[in-house]
């Protein structure tokens, strides 16, 4: 599985430095599910996907929905399980973060977030 690291173009924070990417359709239909939390730093990258779910999830999540060239189109902090979501027009991709990583990470719409490829 690919990991990258995220970071916010604009503000320059680090909003998670281990996000695993959900590329292949059976990684974004399992997601998040079955996990009891989100430790620091951890995040879900899912690509392609404009809109998100928490049916089944035990915690809340931070979600931005990004476009092609990944920027923020909106987000959904602190997302309650039990919950679906859109992201909006020209959304390609969904970043899940622990609640709170967005605003930790000073995160607006509009914003360029940048991904870096983790070598393992």
């Amino acid at each position: 599985m690919k990991i990258v690291r995220v970071r916010n173009g604009r503000s320059g924070a680090e909003l998670a430095s281990w996000v695993s990417v959900a590329d292949r359709w059976w990684r974004r239909a399992i997601g998040l599910l079955g996990r009891s939390t989100l430790d620091s730093g951890e995040g879900l990258l899912l690509a392609p996907c404009n809109a998100v779910h928490t049916i089944g999830m035990r915690f809340p999540i931070d979600v931005a929905f990004l476009d092609a060239n990944g920027c923020v189109v909106s987000m959904k902090p602190a997302l309650r399980p039990g919950r679906l979501v859109r992201g909006g027009r020209g959304t390609q991709a969904t970043l899940e973060l622990r609640a709170g990583g967005l605003a930790q990470g000073d995160t607006r719409p509009g914003d360029p977030l940048i991904f870096e490829e983790e070598v393992l």
